[in-house]
Parts: structure tokens; C-alpha cells; sequence
């Protein structure tokens, strides 16, 4: 009984159009065949009859399908279903099995992201542990051995105290771009866009990284950039992105020519930084924008580097509705390149 109440229950959405079409079948039924009223009543009580058990069955049916979709999205979020294959409600709801198959689709992926975002966190937070651990030991080796007694040599003193300026340099460098990082991706980072000479703003930065090249028997070359040239960007963050791919190019470059280039297309000016160094291996050029990834991690550490340099070049480059674009074959260089609006 509690099951019969149950289906008549689910069915209600059928009453009133049952009873209006019931009556009006009924009402015709009498005129044409002219039935008395004891025949009228034991017709209309047959129809009652009639219209529970239609009632009874379309509530069975309604009931049978909403049991089959909660048990399919229960089982979804349980993750007991594993392909969109397993996944049958009826030949009558093609429609919401599609939509159910839909939100599977949907569920796997947002569970592989958030597998994807622990993962990177958690690496994340092992390789910012490491690269403050490095030079705060070597500071704390470096006083300690002073304080022990070695502070009154003056053939090491100087050299330790030199050494343990250099590591917090280097610990001042990592947190700078930790915070700035942070700020990107937190969406903290305040852009103030502008149209500025490129030549000119150019021209300034490969001159105070010239000195630096030369020290290592490079020179840096800016290429033939038309003077009245203005690119629409933030200036403040470009520097930023522009100083990293020359620092870059000169790290891992032993010989050569480093040249700054912008090309001009209809509507973009497209920048690029070019060097003759190492190069990128095929394997690691997806990886490359990777915060604390490293081609060579061995010489990374002898050249220096937070290795967050590229990951916030490529976060301001998108910033910029553009796209930081990556060239390189093993022994003959790289060439990193972004474009900017005219």
C-alpha cells in the first residue's frame, strides 16, 4: 500500500491534466451514447478506477527513474564510476544522460586539477624550503666559523664575510621574486599600461647589461628598431620580463652575440632575445616556465638564479593578453620572443 501511495504521490504532476481530460472524455462518452445518470456514475467510477492505475504506473515509472539518476550521482561522487561508458539511465532520458555524462566529464577533470594543484604545491613548498635552506646554512656555516675563532685571520675573515654577503644577496633575490610571484598570481599585480618608445626603452637596459656580457667575452646587440616606434604595455613589468631573458642569455651563453630584436607586424611589434648559448633539450622546453625548474640543475647552481625568473616572465607576458613563445636546438642557442600591441 505504502508503495501504491508512493507512486500516486511521484505522479502528481499528471493529476490535474488527467482529471480535466478524464472529465471531458466522460461528459462526451454520456451525450453520445445518452447514459442514464446510475450509468454516468458507474462510468466515472470506472474511469477513477482507470486513472489510479494509469497514475499508479506513471508514477512507478517516474519513481523507477529518479531512483536511477540519484543512484548514478551518488555513484559519481562516491568515484565508484570510472568511464562515462557505465553510465545507462533509460532509453526515455537520453537527454539527462547526456547532461550526466557531461558532469562525469566535468567532476574528472576538476578532481585530476586539484590532484594536479596539490602536487604543485606541495612541490612548490619543498622547493622554496630548499632554496632558503642553501643560503641560510652557508650564512650560518660562514658566521659561525668566524665567531669560533676565525674572525681574527685575516687571510679568511674578509673572504667569509664576502662569501655570506653574496648568499644573502642571493636570498634577498629569491624572496624579491617570491613576493612578486605571489602577487601575480594572487592577482595583486597592479598593471599600468601605456604607449612608450621601445628603441629607447631598449637601448637602456642592454646598455646596463653591457659591462656584464663583456666580463664574459659577450656583447649584447640591439637590431635595427625604427626610433618613433611605440609598443602599448607596462613598462615597470616589462623590464622585468626584459631583464630575465637578457640575465638569461648571458648566464648560459660561453661565446657569441646576444641581439634584442623587434619586428614589426600590422598591428604588433614582436620582441625577441636571442643568444649562441647551450640551448634547451625538446624534453624540458614544456617544463621550462615551471617555477624552480631547471634545464641543468648542476650549472644553474654554479650561474645563480632564484629559477623563477621564467615562470613570472611568462605570468606578465600573459598579463599583456600575449604569449611568451620559445625557439632552441641543443648547442646552438634559444630565442625567446612575446609581441606587443602598436
Amino acid at each position: 500500500m505504502n508503495r501504491f501511495r508512493n507512486n500516486i504521490i511521484a505522479s502528481r504532476i499528471y493529476y490535474h491534466d488527467l482529471f480535466y481530460w478524464s472529465l471531458a472524455f466522460i461528459v462526451v462518452i454520456g451525450l453520445i451514447l445518452h447514459l442514464s445518470f446510475q450509468q454516468f456514475v458507474i462510468t466515472s467510477i470506472l474511469f477513477l478506477v482507470f486513472g489510479l492505475y494509469l497514475l499508479n504506473r506513471l508514477g512507478a515509472s517516474k519513481s523507477y527513474e529518479l531512483n536511477q539518476i540519484k543512484r548514478t550521482i551518488n555513484s559519481i561522487r562516491q568515484n565508484e564510476i570510472k568511464s562515462p561508458d557505465e553510465i545507462h539511465i533509460g532509453k526515455y532520458l537520453v537527454e539527462i544522460e547526456g547532461e550526466i555524462k557531461a558532469m562525469f566529464f566535468r567532476t574528472q577533470n576538476d578532481i585530476a586539477n586539484l590532484k594536479k594543484l596539490e602536487l604543485m604545491r606541495t612541490e612548490f613548498l619543498g622547493n622554496v624550503s630548499h632554496e632558503l635552506r642553501t643560503p641560510i646554512f652557508a650564512i650560518q656555516g660562514y658566521l659561525e666559523t668566524l665567531l669560533n675563532g676565525a674572525i681574527e685571520d685575516p687571510k679568511v675573515n674578509k673572504g667569509f664575510l664576502e662569501k655570506a654577503i653574496q648568499h644573502t644577496t642571493s636570498l634577498n633575490s629569491l624572496l624579491n621574486d617570491l613576493i612578486d610571484l605571489s602577487m601575480i598570481e594572487s592577482g595583486q599585480m597592479k598593471m599600468s599600461f601605456r604607449y612608450f618608445h621601445i628603441k629607447e626603452y631598449l637601448t637602456e637596459i642592454i646598455n646596463s647589461y653591457q659591462p656584464i656580457a663583456q666580463e664574459k667575452g659577450l656583447s649584447i646587440e640591439l637590431g635595427n628598431v625604427r626610433g618613433n616606434l611605440q609598443l602599448y604595455g607596462d613598462k615597470k613589468w616589462l623590464r622585468q620580463v626584459m631583464v630575465n631573458l637578457v640575465s638569461n642569455a648571458i648566464k648560459y651563453s660561453e661565446s657569441g652575440v646576444i641581439s634584442v630584436t623587434v619586428d614589426e607586424e600590422p598591428k604588433f611589434g614582436k620582441i625577441t632575445v636571442k643568444d649562441q648559448g647551450h640551448g634547451i633539450p625538446e624534453i624540458d622546453k614544456e617544463r621550462i616556465f615551471e617555477r624552480f625548474y631547471r634545464v641543468e640543475k648542476g650549472r644553474s647552481k654554479l650561474v645563480g638564479g632564484t629559477g623563477l625568473g621564467l615562470a613570472i616572465v611568462k605570468h606578465i607576458i600573459d598579463a599583456h593578453n600575449s604569449k611568451i613563445q620559445l625557439e632552441s636546438e641543443l648547442g646552438k642557442g634559444s630565442e625567446f620572443s612575446f609581441k606587443l600591441k602598436k
